[in-house]
């Protein structure tokens, strides 16, 4: 099951917790859709393939692949995690599913704090387009994840600040409005 928390500010290492205060204070499912957006389905990592396809076909998702981030996995690695973790936005929702690992992203809440959100097999989390955010491993260095689009494939990240772009300003109107399902 997914956790979320508000994150320190910390410089250090990425790929730890970064609570930001002790003992931690997690965030329920409905605390971070109401200030995100972001919306979260568990599904069995050994046996999704129903729940998965009527999910997609709700959602109109028509493309599929797979990631996998590893040291193993990924050329120019340590650069390749810095990328993932630059605040940016998209124009297209991002749905990753963890199949296999662990990982954080984070996302900016509608006060502009960062809210981690701890990922693990049979977690399926929809990032709503125009939301800033960013993705980094945890401290196991492993995660693969099935990624989902409506159509082709669009995961072009723009780096903050990215306020004038249509889907950021869609976004911000939906979280004044504060978020429907």
């Amino acid at each position: 099951m997914v956790q979320t928390w508000f994150m320190d500010s910390s410089e250090e290492d990425q790929r730890l917790e970064h609570h930001r205060s002790s003992p931690p204070q997690y965030l329920t499912l409905d605390e971070l859709f109401k200030l995100t957006g972001v919306e979260y389905f568990e599904l069995n990592p050994d046996n999704y393939a129903e729940e998965l396809d009527k999910l997609k076909k709700i959602r109109g998702y028509t493309y599929e692949d797979n990631i996998t981030c590893s040291k193993d996995c990924l050329q120019n690695y340590e650069e390749k995690l810095k990328t993932f973790f630059t605040e940016h936005l998209h124009t297209e929702e991002e749905i990753r599913f963890v199949l296999q690992g662990s990982g954080y992203f984070d996302v900016r809440d509608i006060n502009d704090e960062w809210i981690r959100i701890a990922v693990s097999p049979g977690d399926l989390i929809i990032i709503p387009a125009g939301i800033y955010h960013r993705f980094t491993l945890d401290i196991k260095n492993f995660i693969q994840a099935k990624r989902f689009f409506i159509g082709h494939p669009k995961w072009t990240p723009y780096n903050r600040p990215a306020d004038s772009m249509e889907c950021r300003e869609e976004y911000l109107e939906r979280a004044n409005k504060g978020f429907e399902e």
